[in-house]
């Protein structure tokens, strides 16, 4: 079978402001900046910017034509969940407020009792659990 527990993994979404995003992204969570592409509009490319862990099978995808942007339109239960392992870091809470994300109470209320729920810049959320996680 072609997919296994290897397999490179991208989540990609829109976005109406990349500079905004990384602020957040990158300056809030701490994500590297893996590979920043520019609009080009006599190729058709949207501009891009991909942020994650070196070394991970994961990555974030975000994209914004500025041609044709495509609105964001975020879900209650589009979440980007990040298992901590332990308590959320007030200074982490407080420097994704500052690069631009807002913590916001979850729909769904095992969030709140498990983690932390900030929006980015685009209305997508990001839960900063306590938990722990396997797919094991």
């Amino acid at each position: 079978m072609p997919l296994d527990a290897s397999a490179p993994v991208r989540v990609a979404r829109p976005s109406l402001d990349l500079r905004a995003a990384e602020r957040f992204w990158a300056l809030g969570l701490g994500l590297d900046v893996l590979y920043r592409h520019e609009a080009d509009a006599a190729l058709g490319h949207s501009a891009l910017l991909m942020v994650g862990l070196p070394g991970a099978s994961w990555h974030l995808e975000l994209v914004h034509d500025p041609a044709a942007p495509v609105e964001p339109r975020p879900t209650p239960e589009d979440l980007l969940v990040v298992y901590l392992g332990e308590p959320v870091p007030d200074a982490l809470v407080a420097r994704l407020e500052e690069h631009g994300g807002k913590r916001v109470p979850a729909h769904n209320p095992y969030w709140d009792t498990w983690g932390v729920t900030l929006r980015d810049p685009d209305g997508y959320l990001l839960v900063l659990s306590t938990r722990t996680w396997s797919n094991g």
